[in-house]
C-alpha cells in the first residue's frame, strides 16, 4: 500500500478513547483498477485506509492529512489518522436528533472551526465548534451558524462546504413537500451561500437571503472545478437523478420538471441519469471531472467537464464492487477519498463495513 498524504494529530475533545489501535492498517490486495477502452477514464483502489464506521455521513479534511467522519445515527464525529487509519472516537455532538434520512450529515473545517450540518429536535440546522489543532485541544460546544432549515423523514439535505470564495454553502432537501422546492422564502429545497458566521453573503441573487439558487429536489453533493464553477448532485424521483452546473439564481425546476426538459425559466442539468443507476450522493473534481458517489447506483460516476458541458460520457466505475458508496472528497492531484454506506439502513452490511478508500484516478 501506498503512503499516502502526511497526518496531524488533532485530538478535538480530550477524555474520549482511542477507535483504533494506532497501527498501519493490513496490506491492500493489488490495486483493483477498473477502466474503459473509449476514454481515459481510471481508477485504482490503493488500499482501505479504515473500516468499521457506523452510518459514515460527512467527510472533512484537517491540516495535516487527518480526516473527520461523522456518523448520522450515532451522532458522533471520528477522528482518522490519514496515513495509518487509526481512529479516534472525539464524542456524540450534542442536539442531534437523527431519524429516517436526517441525524449528524455534512462536515467542513475552516480556520479553527468545525462545521457540521445536523437535524435536531424542530429543524435543519448548521452548527459550528471550536477547535485549537493540538494535542488535548477541546471541540467546543456547537454554536449555531444557521437555523430553520426545514427537517423531514426524507431529502434533508446536508452536504456543506466552503467554496473559493470562502463562503460557505449548504444543499437542502424539500423534506417531501415539493413546494418548498420554489418557495424563495423557504430554506428547503436550495443551496445556500452565507458567510462563515451564517448571514447572507455578499454578492448572493435575492437580496437579505441565504439562498443562492432553488427548485432542487434534495441536493447530496457540492464541488467547485478550477475555474472556480460549482456543481451539485441531486436525487430525482422516478425518472432522472441529476448534475447541475450552478449559477446565482436559477430556478432549477422541481417540481414542475425533473430532468431535462428544455422549458424556459428552468435550468437543465448537465448530466442526468436513471435513479436506478445512481441516487447520487457526494461529488468531488479530479482530473477534469466531476466524481460522483452512487447510493442505489453502487458504483462510482466519471463526468468529463469542459466549461459548462460534458466534454465526455459519464462513465462508471467500481460497479456492486463495494455496495452503496456516500461520500467522495478530493485529496489533491489524482487522488480521492471514498466513504462506503453499507450500514445506513438500506444496505446489506459485511465483514468491515463501512469503510473509506483510498482511490487513485485519471
Amino acid at each position: 500500500m501506498k503512503a499516502l498524504w502526511g497526518a496531524a494529530v488533532l485530538v478535538l475533545v480530550a477524555g474520549c478513547s482511542s477507535g483504533g489501535s494506532g497501527e498501519a492498517p493490513s496490506a491492500a490486495p493489488p490495486p483493483s483498477v477498473s477502466s474503459s477502452p473509449s476514454t481515459a477514464g481510471r481508477v485504482a483502489v490503493a488500499g482501505t485506509l479504515t473500516e468499521d464506521l457506523k452510518s459514515p455521513w460527512g467527510l472533512a479534511e484537517l491540516p495535516g492529512g487527518d480526516l473527520l467522519v461523522s456518523s448520522r445515527d450515532e451522532r458522533t464525529v471520528t477522528r482518522v489518522d490519514g496515513r495509518t487509519g487509526a481512529k479516534t472516537l472525539l464524542g456524540e455532538v450534542p442536539g442531534v436528533a437523527p431519524g429516517g434520512e436526517g441525524g449528524l450529515l455534512g462536515l467542513a473545517v475552516r480556520d479553527g472551526w468545525v462545521y457540521a450540518y445536523l437535524t435536531a429536535a424542530s429543524d435543519n440546522r448548521i452548527v459550528r465548534m471550536r477547535y485549537g489543532g493540538g494535542q488535548g485541544d477541546r471541540l467546543g460546544p456547537p454554536e449555531p451558524v444557521l437555523t430553520g432549515i426545514p427537517k423531514g423523514l426524507v431529502h434533508d439535505g446536508g452536504r456543506i462546504a466552503f467554496g473559493p470564495d470562502g463562503m460557505l454553502y449548504a444543499g437542502t432537501g424539500e423534506t417531501g413537500r415539493t413546494g418548498l422546492a420554489q418557495d424563495r422564502a423557504s430554506l428547503g429545497g436550495k443551496i445556500l451561500r452565507m458567510t462563515p458566521e451564517g448571514r447572507p453573503a455578499p454578492g448572493n441573487p435575492f437580496p437579505d437571503s441565504v439562498v443562492y439558487s432553488y427548485g432542487h429536489r434534495n441536493v447530496q453533493g457540492l464541488a467547485w472545478d478550477p475555474e472556480g464553477r460549482l456543481w451539485a448532485a441531486e436525487f430525482g424521483q422516478n425518472t432522472w437523478d441529476e448534475l447541475n452546473l450552478i449559477e446565482p439564481g436559477r430556478n432549477y425546476g422541481w417540481p414542475e420538471v425533473e430532468g431535462r426538459a428544455g422549458r424556459a425559466g428552468f435550468t437543465d442539468p448537465v448530466a442526468q441519469w436513471p435513479t436506478s443507476e445512481a441516487s447520487p450522493s457526494g461529488i468531488a473534481y479530479a482530473r477534469g471531472a466531476i466524481w460522483m458517489a452512487a447510493l442505489r447506483g453502487e458504483r462510482l460516476w466519471r463526468i468529463p467537464i469542459s466549461g459548462a458541458k460534458r466534454s465526455g460520457e459519464p462513465e462508471a466505475f467500481l460497479t456492486g464492487e463495494y455496495g452503496r458508496l456516500r461520500t467522495v472528497l478530493a485529496a489533491g492531484g489524482g487522488r480521492l477519498w471514498l466513504v462506503t454506506s453499507e450500514t445506513d439502513t438500506r444496505g446489506t452490511p459485511g465483514p468491515g463495513d463501512d469503510r473509506i478508500l483510498r482511490l487513485e484516478v485519471r
